[in-house]
C-alpha cells in the first residue's frame, strides 16, 4: 500500500507541476513545465549524490581509514543481498546518518561522528540497515525526483510571474494564490511521500539487521542527540532535511501535513510490534548475536571501540 500511495503522490506532484504550467502560459506553458520538470529530474538522477554528499561535507572512508563501520555496512549489504554502497562519514556533532544514490549500484551511506559516538555497535547496525533499506528500496531516487520537482515548482511560479506574457498571465490574485499554494502544495506532497517511504524503510532496516528493537532504541536516542544539538549546515540547507533517519532541523513533532519524518514514537512503537510479531525481545538476535564478536562490546580479549 505505500509503494501505491507513493506512485500516486508522484504523479499527483507531476500533475501539479503541469497544470502551474497551464495557468501561467496555456496549454504551450504545461508543455514547457513538463519538459522542465524532466530536464531537472535527469539532472538529479546523475548528480544527486554527489550534489547531497558534498553539501554537507562528507568524506569518504573504506577499510583502513573505518574499518568497523566499513565492514558493518560490508556485512549488512550481503545480508541484504546487495551491492555494497560507499561509505561516507560527516565531521558533525549531531548524531544522523542518511542514503544517497540514483540505484543500488551507484549508492552511498553517510553517517556523522555524533552518531558514531552516540550509538552502540548494535543500534548503528540497525541504522545502517535502515539506510541500507531506503537504497534497496530506491527511495534515495524517489526522494531526489520528488525534492527536485517541489524545488523546481516553486522556480517555475516565479519564473511565470516574471517573464510570463501578459496574455497568459492569471490576474493578480490568482498570481498571489498561485505563489502562495502551489509551492506549498508541492512541499506537503513531497513530505507525504517521505513519511510513508520511513515507515517502509524501518520495517525492511529492521528485518535486515535481525532486530528492530536495535532501530527502534537507536531512534529514540538520535532524536534525543538532535533535541540538543544543531546540525548548522542542514539549517543552511533544510532542502536536503528528508534525507536524514530523523530531521536534523527539529526534535520531533506530529505526523502533520508539514513534517518531513513520521513521528519517532510512532516509528519505534511500530518498530517494537514488529519485534513482538518475530518473537524478539530487547536480548533477542540479530546481526551481532554474539557479544564477543564485537568489538564494541568489551568481551574477553576485546577492547571497548568507540561506540561503547
Amino acid at each position: 500500500m505505500n509503494y501505491v500511495r507513493t506512485g500516486m503522490l508522484m504523479a499527483g506532484l507531476t500533475a501539479l507541476f503541469g497544470a502551474v504550467g497551464y495557468l501561467l502560459g496555456g496549454g504551450g506553458g504545461m508543455l514547457m513545465a513538463l519538459g522542465f520538470a524532466a530536464v531537472t529530474n535527469l539532472f538529479s538522477y546523475w548528480n544527486s549524490d554527489r550534489l547531497a554528499l558534498a553539501a554537507h561535507n562528507a568524506h569518504e572512508v573504506d577499510e583502513r581509514s573505518a574499518p568497523e563501520l566499513y565492514g558493518m555496512v560490508r556485512d549488512l549489504a550481503a545480508r541484504a543481498n546487495m551491492p555494497m554502497p560507499r561509505v561516507y562519514l560527516i565531521k558533525e556533532d549531531q548524531p544522523n546518518a542518511f542514503a544517497t544514490g540514483r540505484n543500488p549500484e551507484n549508492a552511498a551511506v553517510a553517517a556523522t561522528t555524533g552518531i558514531m559516538r552516540t550509538l552502540s555497535y548494535e543500534e548503528l547496525a540497525g541504522v545502517m540497515a535502515h539506510e541500507l533499506a531506503h537504497i534497496k528500496n530506491h527511495d534515495t531516487l524517489t526522494m531526489t525526483i520528488t525534492a527536485t520537482m517541489a524545488g523546481a515548482i516553486s522556480s517555475l511560479v516565479t519564473f511565470g510571474m516574471m517573464f510570463g506574457s501578459r496574455e497568459n498571465r492569471p490576474n493578480m490574485i490568482m498570481q498571489i494564490l498561485l505563489s502562495i499554494l502551489a509551492p506549498m502544495a508541492a512541499m506537503i506532497i513531497q513530505m507525504a511521500i517521505s513519511r510513508s517511504r520511513e515507515y517502509e524503510a524501518d520495517k525492511l532496516g529492521a528485518e535486515i539487521c535481525g532486530n528492530p528493537v536495535w532501530l527502534a532504541d537507536a531512534l529514540a536516542k538520535i532524536a534525543g542527540g538532535v533535541a540538543h544539538t544543531p546540525n548548522e549546515t542542514a539549517e543552511a540547507k533544510p532542502a536536503t532535511a528528508h534525507m536524514f533517519i530523523i530531521n536534523p532541523l527539529t526534535a520531533g513533532g506530529m505526523d502533520s501535513l508539514f513534517s518531513t519524518h513520521p513521528d519517532t514514537g510512532n516509528r519505534i512503537a511500530a518498530l517494537m510490534e514488529q519485534a513482538r510479531a518475530m518473537g524478539i525481545g530487547r536480548s533477542g538476535g540479530g546481526f551481532m548475536s554474539q557479544a564477543a564478536q564485537s568489538p564494541w562490546s568489551g568481551g574477553a580479549g576485546r577492547q571497548p571501540g568507540p561506540w561503547g
